[in-house]
């Protein structure tokens, strides 16, 4: 009976092991950002104050990064910010306390993560240019917003060459127009224009109402009883 007893205890710890390993307590240390991935590149999905209790979910084992539960969300969180209780004192989690922590080591996959948390983030859409990791990412982003650069000046500048040429062919198309309306003035004006020689000192009488000598006539002027004026 005792054996059976024994037995069925270890049955039930061997059941329940996975499952005490899965997780472990421990504490920010700071306000630090939880992100979508082990990098402080990839997106913040949450900010963990200083001192608030977090499940170690895993950690990785070639880098210091850990899978971190907060009020429900899961989220990255690097193990210098984050201390743990071992043997009555706080450490910080680090690969040499994953054991006696009981902390799994995990790895990561964008797809596999993102789909499990992430459906309703905005950053969800781009998932498969972030699979590739968030150095392809952004390298990948500095070359779609050159590319766009580019093609902004470049349309800018065409379009303000269209403007110039559109800008030239309205003055010219105005010049035109100041032309072929001074020919139609021009035969008006000759109509109507007084020729010099018609003023009175040409016709034997006085330069003007005043009896000023008009500056365009002859030096002759006519006076009042002159004999040579009759």
């Amino acid at each position: 009976m005792k054996n059976l007893i024994v037995k069925i205890a270890a049955a039930a710890l061997l059941v329940l092991a996975p499952a005490i390993a899965q997780a472990a307590e421990g504490y920010s240390t700071a306000n630090v950002n939880m992100r979508a991935g082990p990098s402080t590149r990839y997106p913040a999905v949450a900010v963990i104050p200083a001192g608030s209790p977090v499940e170690i979910r895993g950690c990785l084992s070639n880098v210091n990064w850990c899978d971190v539960e907060f009020y429900g969300g899961r989220g990255w969180v690097s193990g210098q910010y984050v201390q743990a209780v071992y043997q009555q004192r706080r450490v910080y989690v680090g690969p040499r306390y994953y054991r006696p922590l009981g902390i799994p080591m995990v790895t990561f996959s964008v797809g596999n993560y993102w789909d499990r948390y992430y459906r309703n983030r905005d950053f969800y859409r781009e998932r498969d240019r972030w699979s590739r990791g968030p150095d392809y990412y952004y390298r990948d982003r500095n070359y779609r917003d050159r590319d766009y650069l580019d093609r902004d000046y470049r349309d800018r500048d065409y379009r303000d060459r269209d403007y110039g040429r559109r800008e030239y062919r309205e003055r010219d198309r105005d010049r035109r127009d100041d032309v072929r309306r001074e020919e139609v003035r021009r035969p008006e004006r000759r109509a109507t224009d007084t020729n010099f020689r018609d003023l009175p000192q040409f016709r034997g009488g006085k330069a003007d109402t005043y009896n000023r000598p008009d500056p365009r006539a002859s030096p002759f002027v006519c006076r009042p009883g002159d004999p040579a004026c009759d």
